[in-house]
């Protein structure tokens, strides 16, 4: 397993290296980038759409078009989505990356290997690596930023099965586990594998001027404004990247963002909303591409109920805010009709998919839980929040207008993106429409499902909706330890069913991401890695912006 970690191990088909949580029609901010979806991608002028064997010209520039903007490019404080991801790996590179078959793959790390139980995993440093700044890439480097990812509130969590990090010489690490931990790797592509200057790290400079290892430097943040990097001369990966420039530009308003692309104010953007699909794919002015046909988890809209929280921790109202939900209705009058529903947090051809028993819509039913709660408690009220773009508003309008039919009242309250995963991670919410879970092995989901992080109100949770069922803790610990598909396949869906017990996510339909480039911006979605094996054209909104060029 020098240049692959062994695929059969680990059962991953494909993992996202962006975060995984957003709100429902708009971009909503994450932290340790929880692993996720990739994959082919479906097109609109064929399957090579935004791939390139021509030869690259280098030199140019390219504006990108987000969905979001995030709050600081410090891996272990700042909470990164998609456009985090993308801002990241301009300057930052990742121990670990996947390749389009989802297999894990060695990247600033050579190898990474483990013993015979998985309860250490050998990393070994790539050499002639240099940051930006001149200082080397060394196991040293490699164990602050782990170190720190550990300590650090906002992630630690998600590497806690970690005991120590130690280097057994100038470009080896070993990382000793608590426990067997089969899909350690995965967890090194995300947010927690980033690995910064060490001195950028610590002086916490780098939240705002980050220095990395990557295919572009820092040059300028203008926060809600642009993020701007310039090519790295002396970047690892020979001959790359081929763009002397690269500018984001975060537009959180789906429409704007198309109408800017379309007047040539950006060169690409990225979406998750339906409409910028239906209008674009089909326009030969663009070359766009989706992940409808992925082979991989996608990300899952849904709303989702702080369970620490009144009402929201009474079942029976739980219950019936999942009952008054027509889930059709709000795919054909928000999402174009395309997504499927969604029942659970699998889909049809995973093997952790099966029946949970989440119910259809049944208004009558929804009804009469709410006369139960009445009856002993009053009525039903409570804040619905969203995010404050106006797709986001339509959803919650249209979902608060289906509990009132069943005499649920909401007040809805749209809130600053930063602010509203701020108030997820502290419990200070009743209900929030939101997108998460896209992953191909689900144990990249532990921090979000884990009893262990469900803290109570008011402290950091991870566990946002703070549900706390010793039967999910279970099912999640015996995932992670085993190598056996039939063992993680049943534990798994036995999760999904678990969430039909207890409602912690109101289930609507899966997300659908599009990327959408001009002509003159080349090979967007047709990269490689260093063993030459192919990159996945689009994760979740996000390409590879090293090996893409610009046809001027």
């Amino acid at each position: 397993m020098s240049d692959a970690i062994d695929r059969r191990r680990f059962l991953a088909q494909g993992i996202r290296t962006a975060a995984g949580v957003a709100v429902l029609g708009g971009g909503a901010s994450t932290l340790l980038a929880a692993c996720s979806s990739g994959g082919s991608s479906s097109t609109s002028t064929g399957t090579n759409a935004g791939v390139s064997t021509a030869t690259p010209k280098p030199g140019g520039t390219v504006t990108f078009a987000t969905e979001a903007e995030i709050d600081g490019f410090d891996p272990t404080k700042n909470r990164w989505d998609s456009t985090g991801i993308l801002y990241s790996r301009t300057v930052y590179d990742n121990l670990t990356t996947i390749d389009a078959t989802g297999a894990v793959k060695p990247y600033l790390a050579q190898s990474i290997t483990p013993n015979s139980d998985f309860t250490k995993w050998t990393i070994t440093i790539r050499p002639n690596v240099v940051f930006h700044n001149g200082t080397p890439l060394t196991a040293a480097a490699v164990k602050t930023n782990l170190d720190a990812v550990r300590a650090a509130l906002l992630t630690g969590p998600a590497l806690s099965n970690i005991a120590s990090v130690d280097v057994t010489d100038p470009m080896t690490v070993v990382v000793s586990m608590k426990a067997p931990w089969v899909p350690f790797p995965l967890y090194l592509t995300t947010q927690t594998g980033v690995v910064v200057e060490p001195a950028n790290l610590l002086s916490g400079n780098c939240q705002q001027h980050p220095i990395g290892t990557g295919p572009y430097v820092f040059q300028q943040w203008v926060p809600n404004d642009h993020f701007t990097s310039t090519k790295n001369p002396h970047y690892w990966r020979q001959g790359l990247p081929y763009v002397d420039q690269v500018t984001f530009r975060p537009i959180p308003d789906p429409q704007s963002r198309e109408n800017s692309l379309k007047s040539g104010t950006v060169d690409m953007m990225h979406s998750s909303d339906t409409q910028n699909l239906v209008d674009l794919q089909g326009d030969s002015s663009f070359v766009t591409i989706d992940d409808t046909r992925s082979v991989f988890e996608p990300d899952m809209d849904f709303v989702m109920l702080n369970t620490a929280v009144a009402p929201m921790n009474d079942i029976r109202v739980r219950q019936a805010l999942a009952y008054a939900i027509d889930k059709k209705k709000v795919i054909n009058t928000v999402w174009n009709g395309l997504p499927p529903q969604s029942f659970g947090p699998f889909v049809q051809g995973s093997p952790y998919f099966g029946p949970t028993g989440y119910p259809d819509f049944n208004l009558a039913k929804a009804q009469s839980l709410v006369k139960q709660y009445q009856a002993e408690k009053g009525p039903i009220s409570f804040e619905f929040g969203t995010i404050n773009t106006p797709k986001a508003l339509e959803i919650n309008q249209l979902v608060q207008a289906m509990w009132k039919q069943a005499g649920i009242q909401t007040q809805i309250a749209q809130v600053e993106q930063t602010q509203f995963i701020l108030n997820a991670l502290q419990g200070k919410y009743q209900a929030y429409s939101w997108r998460q879970f896209a992953t191909p092995d689900p144990d990249a989901n532990y921090v979000w499902w884990s009893a262990g992080t469900a803290a109570p109100v008011g402290s950091l949770a991870l566990n946002f909706a703070r549900n706390n069922d010793p039967q999910v803790q279970q099912a999640l610990d015996q995932g992670r330890a085993s190598a056996d598909p039939a063992v993680r396949s049943a534990a798994y869906q036995s999760i999904a069913k678990r969430f039909a017990v207890d409602f912690p996510y109101l289930w609507i339909n899966r997300a659908i991401w599009m990327v959408s480039a001009k002509p003159r911006v080349q090979n967007f979605a047709g990269a490689t890695l260093p063993d030459g094996s192919k990159a996945p054209p689009m994760i979740d909104g996000i390409v590879s912006t090293t090996q893409m060029w610009v046809n001027s």
